[in-house]
């Protein structure tokens, strides 16, 4: 198995990942369910613009954050560290986020929340079941 396709598989099975933002002064965290696309290489989630980190996403579309399980031993430590660019979807590919978001999320059915888009630019992945300390590193452009 190829690194990325490990990476990629890691990123599938997780449900939640931190988004931290910024714009001017403000900084923030916020945890979102997301379904993550492989050929895109991004994450889509859904939240509402006047969250405190849509607000601040809106003004600074920068973004960075991390995926990560809960282990009990350091030796299973597994997790990601990403960087990208946030934007809101809208026309096919919003429907085609929200199918695939609705799918993974059924309750989300009964949210008319818009879907974002982050295209990942970075992702660092640690997996210590792989060796203490292993690292696997994605950048958008070096495949």
């Amino acid at each position: 198995m190829s690194d990325r396709s490990h990476l990629v598989r890691y990123l599938k099975k997780q449900r939640v990942l931190s988004l931290c933002c910024h714009a001017d002064d403000d900084l923030w965290c916020a945890n979102c369910f997301y379904v993550f696309d492989e050929t895109r290489m991004a994450f889509w989630l859904m939240t509402e613009p006047d969250t405190r980190h849509g607000t601040l996403v809106i003004a600074s579309p920068q973004v960075a954050g991390t995926v990560n399980g809960q282990p009990k031993t350091v030796q299973l430590i597994k997790g990601v560290q990403y960087r990208g660019v946030i934007a809101r979807l809208d026309g096919e590919a919003e429907a085609q986020a929200r199918k695939a978001y609705q799918k993974r999320f059924p309750v989300s059915r009964k949210v008319s929340a818009p879907l974002w888009e982050i295209r990942l630019d970075e992702v660092k992945m640690t997996d210590n079941a792989l060796g203490f300390g292993k690292k696997i590193v994605w950048r958008r452009g070096e495949e």
